[in-house]
């Protein structure tokens, strides 16, 4: 009777022991990724974001289309190594190509518009989880990006946007979705994916 109890126990000891070895998993590459992740989103908004103020002032709206088209994909493909991919998605893309969420930015992202609607500032708005695919285990994070008044240029409403500026957007972007926005919303997300060792 006692080998009885004693195989069962072993038994469930073994068939839990991976459940929370996975957990504990989990909780390392969360803690270990997070701080890092945040960092390297904070420092890309940055730089980016300096990079469009000065094309904006020196030469104009119409001429700091290259910013957004060339220079952040190049900036995103900087960041994008030793096993990181970093890029920028928006449910409302303007380069479908490089800027369309896949399932969870995309589930991350409405979150981000019920959030901003009930109220809360975009900018401490962030996601994190640890997901497994085909090619293994992967850290996920996404920060919110806030529209800013100099956004409006490109993204503002129909009406605030030149005709000039259309026009380009329409020759550069001819799938473009990415106006018809307000100062505070969320235009988009900051996506990082990492393998997790």
């Amino acid at each position: 009777m006692n080998n009885i109890i004693l195989n069962t126990a072993l038994l469930l000891i073994a068939l839990t022991v991976p459940a929370c070895a996975t957990k504990i998993n989990d909780e390392v590459a969360t803690a270990k990724y997070l701080e890092e992740s945040r960092n390297t989103a904070l420092e890309f908004r940055k730089k980016l974001g300096d990079v469009q103020k000065a094309q904006l002032e020196s030469v104009g709206a119409e001429n700091a289309i290259p910013v957004c088209k060339v220079i952040a994909p190049a900036m995103a493909a900087e960041y994008s190594k030793n096993g990181q991919m970093l890029k920028r998605v928006s449910l409302k893309a303007r380069n479908k190509t490089q800027g369309t969420p896949d399932t969870w930015e995309k589930e991350v992202l409405e979150s981000f518009d019920k959030a901003q609607l009930a109220g809360k500032p975009v900018d401490v708005m962030e996601a994190s989880t640890v997901s497994k695919d085909a090619d293994g285990r992967w850290f996920r994070y996404m920060k919110a990006i806030p529209t800013q008044p100099q956004c409006l240029q490109c993204h503002g409403k129909p009406n605030e946007i030149s005709a000039a500026m259309k026009a380009l957007l329409a020759r550069e972007y001819p799938e473009d979705m990415a106006t018809d926005y307000s100062v505070g919303e969320v235009r988009g997300a900051i996506s990082i994916r990492r393998k997790v060792d």
